[in-house]
């Protein structure tokens, strides 16, 4: 038969409530578990797009400092730019500068043109990129130094050509006197018949240091009839220089001598009538004036 609970009695009212309570607790529980299974993902899901906008905003940050860093690196980077072509301008006024005090001809050297030049090239990559107005600046600035250096590698070897070329070519007075006889006719100082005179003679006491009016190389140092003590320089380029009538030598067959060096004393020896030098000029195999040589200045 069916059994009946008396809810009168106390103890029994209070088992039952506990009993309930712990229904209601389990159903809670389980509702909260299954909210929190349910709920899960989508909190998760919102938590990563939180840490990832503020991954966003951090890498925003430091993209907007790169830019800041680029653009005061390319403002520097223009007004370097901006110096080296005021140098290259002044490189160019002083090449031309030089052209000038070099006397080289235009039409044998001009700042205003490139030199000719050539060559296979091979197009590399760079691995980066610069703004386009930038890197022509760029690109023109570097031409022309690739230039400048040409010119002034080629004005270079012209103004050593000519300074060796100068060097070479008698120039100037060998001895500091005065002229006493020209180059050309004239009474023979001894008979007072007319002779040619093949150089000039500079009147100075006996002595006197003789120098090189050229660099060149000694092929004569000795005695020559009518000619006394003399030394004989070939220069090159056609050209020939001889010192007569000294009293000593100093130079001797095979030696180089520079411009100015000293290579004998003056005197009286040979065929003359007092301390004198005589200075002749040859070129080409001929005798030639040595007034215009003595005149001239390097």
């Amino acid at each position: 038969m069916p059994r009946t609970l008396d809810l009168s009695r106390r103890w029994l009212r209070w088992k039952l409530y506990v009993a309930a309570g712990f229904v209601l607790l389990g159903c809670i529980g389980v509702g909260a578990a299954l909210a929190l299974t349910i709920a899960s993902p989508q909190e998760r899901t919102l938590a990563r797009i939180h840490d990832l906008q503020q991954q966003i905003r951090q890498q925003d940050a430091q993209l907007q400092g790169v830019r800041q860093d680029a653009e005061r690196g390319l403002d520097a980077l223009a007004l370097k730019l901006g110096q080296l072509q005021a140098q290259s301008t002044r490189l160019n006024a002083l090449g031309v500068r030089l052209a000038q005090v070099g006397k080289l001809d235009d039409a044998e050297f001009s700042f205003d043109q490139p030199p000719p030049v050539g060559g296979v090239e091979e197009a590399g990559d760079t691995g980066y990129a610069l703004p386009p107005a930038l890197e022509a600046s760029i690109d023109q600035l570097a031409g022309q130094f690739d230039s400048q250096q040409a010119q002034l590698s080629a004005l270079q070897s012209l103004l050593l050509d000519a300074r060796i070329e100068s060097s070479l070519k008698p120039t100037g007075m060998p001895v500091q006197g005065y002229i006493s006889s020209y180059f050309g006719g004239r009474p023979d100082p001894f008979d007072g018949h007319m002779a040619r005179h093949t150089g000039i003679d500079i009147a100075v006491p006996k002595g006197t240091p003789v120098h090189a009016v050229a660099a060149g190389m000694v092929t004569f140092a000795g005695v020559r009839r009518g000619y006394g003590k003399v030394v004989e320089i070939d220069h090159g380029n056609g050209y020939m220089t001889r010192y007569a009538h000294n009293s000593s030598l100093l130079a001797h067959p095979g030696q180089r001598v520079r411009v100015g060096q000293v290579i004998s004393d003056a005197g009286s020896t040979g065929r003359s009538t007092g301390s004198h030098l005589h200075f002749e000029v040859w070129h080409g195999g001929r005798v030639v004036n040595p007034l215009t040589y003595v005149r001239s200045h390097r």
